[in-house]
């Protein structure tokens, strides 16, 4: 290592880590923070990531130990790490797991070697209803229905249990994999993906069978369900976000797996089909007749006798479906995402009910070895033409955004864009639905919005893929699980204020390996010292995070910018052979 001045981080007595980007060491250092702590502001040359408990408790749940937290902090930190934060982590990390949930015949029951602790428990009003006896000094006696929520109490307490309970085996079901698509293409697990579906499984022991495995977008997170179902041959719940991302995962299914068309179901708004493999989405499950109504639908959890439930982009999980998920623990749960981001802050009710984090890998390694697309990021700021100044200064907070959002200037920046790609596939991306109808007129492209049916916005999408359609204009039901591999230059026109997981999503639609080296470009057009601007730096943290720039550009420069179309070494068709990330 080299001298201290060198290092890029400096931890402090707060629990707050900064890390110089302008420093050698950078890339390594953000990549080992990642793991365990969380990104709060990314401004251009110090970032500003905070370790908290939860972030230590994901890492120590994927088998991270204090010593090799300790040791990166004191590998990168450019001054002793102050006594105080080493001991908050070797006392947080050793938190998980001092309460296991076990289970003794038909009883479930919270162990510990801390007689003390359990004791603390057991007389704190936090827990009187979720405690059926204590049996001895180390063994508490807890309700099976409420393993979920005896678990949620104790994320609470700060002290969250290993569940070691195990599951119901469910329903049995033959699930192959194909060693061809049935299109004829060689399909097997890349590396990574192999021991995303090995960590979650962990030999069919009780260590494994939930958690969440946190891949980019465009890295085959549907492939992973798939191998562990696989793993499991069991009847399968796959909850999706829309009915699109629905018929996206029934189409993989037939593409990639041997089980029987009339073995696979759509359980949504224009179907209601419960099959062996019943593929649902949150709308659907959470709908009532009245705003204090029951909801019907979780009727679906028991239907069939489950044995695996997938939650595809568990970041975006309804409030309402934790609750059921609260009582169905004995069934083996799988959360897919790009980012354990919520906007909702429910990050604990992940953690809990779903499971802890599992597996994850950066972004940029898996930029660097082939399996995505690489990415380049533009910010392209612009000034607030002066006729909007005044109403933008007198508009109230909400509003404020609104009119730097809708920026007319925006619609010249598309078109100085759309000259410099004019061969290549484009989304374009916005929140009002004003302006994306403005756009979509203007340059003669369809457009998707949340009123679209769902059988035209496949046609729409299947065009897209083909070529036939060039250029799509869509509102935010674009943002996620939508597989447009071909497109290569995202357009933001807005977005949901600093939602940070909007921005993963959005980058990820543009992330799917592309031909010959190919590029991806990912546009957001900005309006200058506005709340658009803020916003803007919000929703880019998480990206900052996973290694990626964002170039910025005013719109006076954005017309002599030439973007880089291939790399300067173009990958091979196919991606190389990947060293199996560490976890």
């Amino acid at each position: 290592m080299a001298g201290e001045t060198s290092r890029p981080i400096i931890v402090q007595g707060d629990r707050t880590v900064l890390l110089e980007v302008n420093n050698p060491s950078y890339a390594e250092a953000r990549d080992a923070l990642a793991r365990f702590a969380e990104l709060e502001k990314s401004p251009e040359h110090i970032h500003t990531y905070r370790i908290t408990p939860l972030s230590l408790w994901n890492a120590a749940a994927a088998g991270m130990t204090a010593e090799v937290i300790l040791d990166a902090l004191t590998r990168f930190g450019k001054y002793d790490l102050p006594s105080n934060v080493a001991i908050d982590i070797v006392d947080y990390v050793s938190r998980y797991g001092r309460l296991k949930l076990v289970r003794d015949g038909e009883d479930l029951l919270l162990i510990s070697d801390d007689a003390p602790l359990l004791a603390e428990i057991a007389h704190h009003k936090r827990f009187v209803d979720l405690i059926k006896a204590q049996r001895d000094e180390h063994a508490l006696l807890i309700p099976p229905e409420l393993r979920g929520q005896i678990k949620q109490a104790l994320v609470q307490f700060g002290f969250p249990a290993e569940d070691l309970a195990g599951y119901v085996d469910g329903a049995p079901l033959e699930v192959r994999l194909r060693p061809e698509t049935t299109e004829g293409e060689p399909f097997s697990l890349r590396p990574y993906q192999q021991e995303a579906v090995d960590v979650f499984y962990a030999a069919g022991g009780v260590r494994g069978g939930s958690g969440v495995i946190v891949l980019p977008c465009g890295a085959g997170k549907t492939v992973v369900g798939l191998a562990i179902m696989s793993r499991l041959q069991t009847n399968t719940l796959i909850l999706t976000p829309n009915t699109v991302a629905a018929r996206q995962w029934i189409e993989e299914i037939a593409r990639k797996t041997r089980i029987p068309a009339d073995f696979v179901g759509e359980y949504s708004g224009e179907r209601k089909e419960i099959k062996p493999v019943t593929v649902a989405n949150y709308q659907i499950l959470t709908y009532r007749s009245s705003r204090n109504g029951d909801f019907p639908h979780f009727e679906l959890f028991n239907q069939r006798d489950w044995g695996l439930i997938i939650y595809d982009e568990v970041h975006l999980l309804p409030a309402p479906v934790f609750r059921i998920t609260a009582e169905i623990q004995a069934r083996r749960r799988l959360g897919l995402t790009a980012t354990l981001v919520r906007e909702d802050g429910r990050e604990e009710d992940v953690f809990s009910l779903i499971g802890p984090k599992k597996y994850d890998v950066p972004w940029k390694q898996l930029e660097q070895q082939g399996w995505i697309a690489t990415a380049e990021c533009h910010e392209i700021r612009m000034p607030l033409p002066n006729e909007l100044r005044m109403v933008y200064a007198m508009s109230e907070d909400r509003e404020k955004y609104r009119v730097a959002a809708e920026n007319p200037l925006k619609t010249d920046a598309i078109k100085l864009i759309l000259e410099k790609h004019p061969d290549d596939q484009i989304l374009i991306i916005g929140q009002y639905i004003d302006q994306i109808i403005q756009i979509a007129d203007l340059l003669g492209a369809p457009l998707i919005t949340g009123k679209t049916p769902v059988r035209d916005r496949e046609k729409l999408y299947e065009q897209f893929r083909t070529g036939e359609v060039r250029i799509l204009v869509v509102s935010k039901v674009a943002n996620f699980a939508i597989d447009l591999p071909d497109a290569n230059v995202a357009i933001q026109l807005s977005g949901t204020y600093g939602s940070r997981q909007e921005e993963a999503q959005r980058l990820g639609r543009i992330l799917r390996p592309k031909r010959h080296g190919l590029l991806a470009h990912f546009y957001t057009l900005v309006t200058r010292d506005t709340k658009d601007q803020d916003f803007a730096a919000k929703r880019q943290m998480f990206l900052t995070e996973q290694g990626y720039r964002y170039q910025i550009l005013s719109l006076a420069e954005l017309s002599d910018y030439q973007p880089v179309t291939f790399q300067m070494s173009a990958r091979p068709a196919a991606p190389p052979a990947l060293t199996a990330p560490t976890t």
